[in-house]
Order: C-alpha cells, then sequence, then structure tokens
C-alpha cells in the first residue's frame, strides 16, 4: 500500500487544507496539560532534546506529534536530533524545531520556534520536494511488482486450465462423452 497520494505537490497546493497550514500561523505546546506550568516547560524542552514534541495550530486546532528527526528507513527511531531539527542555540528563549513527515498522503515538513517560557510561537507546513520524489520512485516500485505478480499469478493459472482441460480431453475414462456413447457398451 503506497503512503503517499499519486500528485502530492498538487495536493499540497490545492487543498484548503494544507493551504491553510502552509500560512505561518500561531502554534502551542500541547503536552502535559494538566501540569504545572514549570514543569510543562521541563517537560517540553526534555521531549525536544529527545526528538519528538506535540503542537497544535491554534486556529484551526489541528494536532501534531513531531518526530524530529530525518525519516529512517529502518525505522529505528532511537537516534538524538541533529542541530538541523532542534536548535536551541539560534535565538535566546527560543527553540526552531524541524519535522519532516507524510500528512495525509504528502511529504511535508513541518518548521518553526516555540517559546520556551511561554510554550507558544509560530510555525508552517513546507512541501518536501525531495522526499516526495523518493516516495513516488516507492510508490511506483510497489505498483510495478503488484502488477508483475498479478501477471505472473494470471499466466500460472492460464496453463493451470489449460492442463486440466488437456487431461480430461485426453483421459480414457472422459466423462466429457455423451450418455448414448455409454449405453451402447
Amino acid at each position: 500500500m503506497p503512503r503517499v497520494v499519486p500528485d502530492q505537490r498538487s495536493k499540497f497546493e490545492n487543498e484548503e487544507f494544507f493551504r491553510r497550514l502552509s500560512r505561518e500561523c500561531e502554534i502551542r505546546y500541547t503536552g502535559f496539560r494538566d501540569r504545572p506550568h514549570e514543569e510543562r516547560q521541563a517537560r517540553f524542552q526534555h521531549a525536544c532534546r529527545d526528538g519528538r514534541s506535540e503542537i497544535a495550530f491554534v486556529a484551526t486546532g489541528t494536532n501534531l506529534s513531531l518526530q524530529l528527526f530525518p525519516a529512517n528507513v529502518h525505522g529505528d527511531q532511537r537516534q538524538a536530533p541533529t542541530r538541523e531539527y532542534v536548535d536551541f542555540d539560534r535565538e535566546t528563549g527560543k527553540v526552531y524545531l524541524k519535522a519532516p513527515m507524510i500528512l495525509n498522503g504528502v511529504c511535508v515538513i513541518w518548521r518553526g520556534w516555540i517559546d520556551l517560557q511561554r510554550l507558544d510561537g509560530m510555525g508552517c507546513l513546507e512541501y518536501d520536494d525531495e522526499k516526495a520524489q523518493q516516495e513516488d520512485s516507492i510508490a511506483r516500485q510497489a505498483f510495478e511488482e503488484a502488477r508483475r505478480r498479478a501477471r505472473e499469478f494470471e499466466d500460472r493459472n492460464r496453463s493451470h486450465c489449460e492442463d486440466m482441460e488437456r487431461q480430461q480431453d485426453s483421459s480414457p475414462g472422459s466423462t466429457m462423452g455423451n450418455s448414448d456413447d455409454r449405453k451402447i457398451r
């Protein structure tokens, strides 16, 4: 099953969902809402250093669980994020985040920053053309493989049916003859 839709760029540019989220807008950290603010600040920073965070786009209410490192082909997500994905040093009091993902069948990158005191900031989605091309290639290969297997199955099935017909036609006690043949004997 392909992880992406056939025309990702078109979907990203034309769907209202993506158009809204591709404009920089207010975001907020959503983790541990039931905890005191100071504890939430500490947990947010710890989660970022571990390569994850939960945010929401305030205007739309869209919640995302971010993985703050490049997608790994092998699925190993125990790596620490690099400064490209989690940057506490760019500006005092803020952390800049980057999270690639496949969202609704489209390869995107979430980029934004969050104020370490208020736990809010600005963020948006960007179309990830490089990853989209990779995923399109994987989807095409999977489709071709499925088509090849279907052709092989049809060929084997047709060959089996032909063999069965030949066996029935050539067997001496075939029941394919008419009923008059049986009465004469």
